[in-house]
């Protein structure tokens, strides 16, 4: 698999190496030693996670404080989304800076999200199955949010979500969110790390 960083060098985009045939295709998902190699640190994943999205759906930008934050390595398995993960450490080079890919089950890419990031996906296809493995257990006293339209991290949904095809007529006011996400903080209001 290839295993290279992103804009934001704690983010790692996961591409694995595909093989396929006629009766369909194989591929390593996951390999322990050559993600701790490349990430630079040991990672035990304690929880999987796995939810379904209808199309427009935004679930985020979420994350849980310490001693229960959560490093995730996400993929989507079942059509599109377009992920984002959000710096949020304080002290970091790129706080409040972003990376925004889409993951889809046609490129089987993964995205590692560690420790000290907001992270939110919104699905472009008519439905989306997304699975996370967790470094941590989910704390519902520890779980924040940051609105996904906060004007300081200012993320470009409209022109990150037409990197697909299935992303090109989405409009803002077509975006769905649960009412916790609705109401959630802006970065500036928000319980960040340090």
């Amino acid at each position: 698999m290839k295993i290279e960083a992103c804009e934001i060098p704690d983010v790692f985009l996961i591409t694995p190496r595909i093989f396929q045939d006629d009766r369909g295709f194989f591929y390593e998902s996951f390999r322990q030693n050559v993600f701790e190699e490349a990430i630079g640190r040991e990672v035990s994943f304690v929880q999987e996670n796995h939810s379904v999205s209808q199309k427009n759906v935004l679930r985020g930008m979420h994350y849980q404080l310490n001693p229960h934050a959560q490093g995730k390595l996400v993929r989507c398995v079942q059509g599109a989304v377009l992920d984002v993960a959000v710096d949020i450490r304080k002290n970091s080079a790129y706080f409040g800076k972003y990376v925004g890919l889409i993951l889809a089950a046609e490129n089987h890419q993964q995205l590692w999200i560690p420790e000290g990031f907001a992270h939110a996906f919104l699905t472009l296809s008519e439905t989306a199955s997304f699975v996370y493995k967790t470094t941590n257990y989910y704390s519902p006293v520890s779980e924040r949010s940051i609105i996904w339209n906060d004007k300081t991290v200012a993320i470009d949904w409209i022109s990150l979500a037409k990197q697909s095809p299935l992303g090109k007529d989405l409009r803002l006011e077509d975006i769905l969110l649960s009412i916790k996400d609705a109401k959630a903080l802006s970065l500036e209001q928000a319980e960040l790390f340090a």
